[in-house]
């Protein structure tokens, strides 16, 4: 049976752009690229908040076929990371396959037709509409659900109120009481870029952050014409900086059991860094973490400790009781007066509503959301489930290694196109990851994960996106990079099921 289209990638960040580019580049044409936003970008069209920035070297994030010899800085601003996803579709010819502003409000596999049918919402006109796909691509990434605060009285503020991932530029900062709760790697971005402007800054913290010296530096024109004129010397570098990622990464997160004093070491090396930037030891004290490294997402900064030994900066660690029409009450009896309420509270990750951020409903109406939340997140290879055929996911359960995002995507996007163009050589019009091979994969990642330091070091006080409800760590794979590279390339081909009606 025919489909609208061959395949439907949701999602038009740098996930579904390396998932569009990957079937360009193999030959497979007949692909539509839907999001709801009315433009390209993801993560970096929503987040402008001040001082958005990557904590990845640069030269790591950004695909390994595209390097982009024009970043300013080794850390790039997030302006330039959303010039660099127009730049990919303009490149490649993506703007005839993208469909914007339009949801994807449910996909539901008809095992008669061995298609997926799409119902889709027009954003302008609020009309809904049909498609059917024979692939579906799950492309919404991590970071595409904000998170709000669960704290009574929240909608009762009557000042402005904004989350960090839809910062309203209209509003000016300068001479008001502004109120940041969160201290996430977010927090640590927008706080320093704010406190010079306004009257009062007081940063609401549950749990502090581990946090490196950031090694940023501007990068002259001078080395933008070398990595121009010679590709190979940012190739290099870029090599390099992924080698010391890896190590911080991966390393330190999943074998700390083996070598616990690497971790350790970096902590040290934080701790005095700490000690340098913030002179009074009770200030230090709260900015610690009681927890071990990597068991939260750390982060790099050279501004964030410092900024607390401003006069117009506190630093708040009692909990929040509740929020008034006017300020933030906390737990002991403190009523902080504010004008303004920024929410740097994170997204949503690994929750139903959030991956893949719509409703799936696959072979014998098994729903992916609920399948999830009853047994436990898990994906072959992080890219298929059983009983969801011609279903591949960019940012599935145990699918990032940590290292670099963009290895991530071209990982899960050559792991799909290569069972679609498997699919295709045999006439096969269904495949579908069999359940021995995904029940083995699954438990790989349990046995690799006792020596982590997720189960080794005190990561209950975290309060940690890695972790969800079933008390497992689904965000990060326990595998190092270059086995992640090579699993998308040679996992046995035996290990999906290929059928033809």
């Amino acid at each position: 049976m025919s489909a609208d289209r061959e395949i439907v990638i949701v999602g038009a960040g740098f996930s579904g752009i390396g998932a569009g580019i990957r079937c360009k580049r193999s030959g497979l044409d007949d692909f539509l690229i839907v999001d709801a936003a009315d433009d390209v970008g993801g993560t970096w069209r929503d987040n402008t908040y001040p001082g958005v920035a990557v904590d990845i070297a640069s030269s790591v994030y950004s695909y390994s076929f595209e390097l982009n010899p024009h970043w300013s800085r080794a850390y790039a601003p997030g302006a330039e990371l959303k010039s660099y996803a127009d730049h990919c579709v303009a490149k490649y010819g993506l703007a005839e396959h993208l469909r914007l502003r339009t949801h994807v409000e449910r996909a539901r596999f008809d095992e008669e037709r061995s298609l997926w049918q799409l119902t889709l919402v027009d954003r302008d006109a609020g009309t809904r509409s049909e498609l059917t796909a024979r692939f579906l691509l799950g492309a919404t990434g991590s970071f595409a659900t904000p998170r709000m605060p669960d704290i009574p009285g929240v909608g009762a503020f009557q000042g402005v109120t904004m989350h960090t991932a839809a910062w309203d530029h209209d509003v000016d900062l300068r001479g008001r009481r502004v109120a940041v709760i969160g201290t996430g790697a977010t927090a640590v971005q927008v706080v320093p870029a704010i406190a010079p402007q306004v009257r009062r800054l007081t940063v609401f913290q549950r749990t502090p952050i581990w946090i490196f010296p950031k090694p940023d530096r501007a990068i002259s024109e001078r080395e933008q014409r070398i990595y121009r004129r010679f590709p190979v010397t940012q190739r290099l570098m870029r090599a390099l900086q992924f080698t010391v990622t890896e190590v911080v990464m991966v390393l330190c997160r999943q074998y700390y059991t083996r070598a616990p004093w690497v971790n350790h070491a970096l902590e040290r090396l934080m701790l005095r860094n700490l000690e340098r930037q913030v002179p009074d030891p009770s200030l230090r004290a709260k900015l610690r973490p009681a927890y071990g490294f990597w068991c939260k997402r750390p982060t790099y900064s050279n501004e964030y400790w410092p900024v607390f030994n401003r006069d117009n900066v506190d630093l708040v660690t009692d909990p929040i009781d509740r929020i008034t029409p006017t300020g933030v009450v906390t737990a002991d009896g403190i009523a902080h007066e504010v004008d303004v309420l920024v929410l740097a509270t994170g997204f949503r990750v690994f929750q139903p509503d959030s991956v893949p951020g719509f409703t799936v409903i696959g072979r014998d109406g098994v729903d992916l959301g609920e399948y999830w939340r009853t047994q436990r997140y898990q994906a072959y290879l992080g890219a298929a489930v059983p009983k969801f055929p011609n279903l591949f996911l960019m940012v599935g359960p145990y699918a990032f290694t940590g290292g670099s995002w963009f290895q991530q995507v071209e990982n899960q996007s050559r792991h799909a196109v290569r069972a679609i163009a498997a699919a295709r050589r045999r006439g096969a019009d269904r495949v579908e990851v069999r359940q021995a091979a995904h029940d083995r994969y699954f438990a790989q990642v349990q046995r690799r994960q006792r020596t982590s330091v997720f189960y080794n070091r005190n990561c209950g006080t975290a309060n940690s996106y890695f972790f969800d409800h079933h008390g497992d760590a689904p965000f990060l794979r326990p595998a190092p990079a270059v086995e992640a590279w090579w699993n998308s390339r040679t996992y046995p081909l035996d290990a999906y099921d290929f059928h033809t009606s």
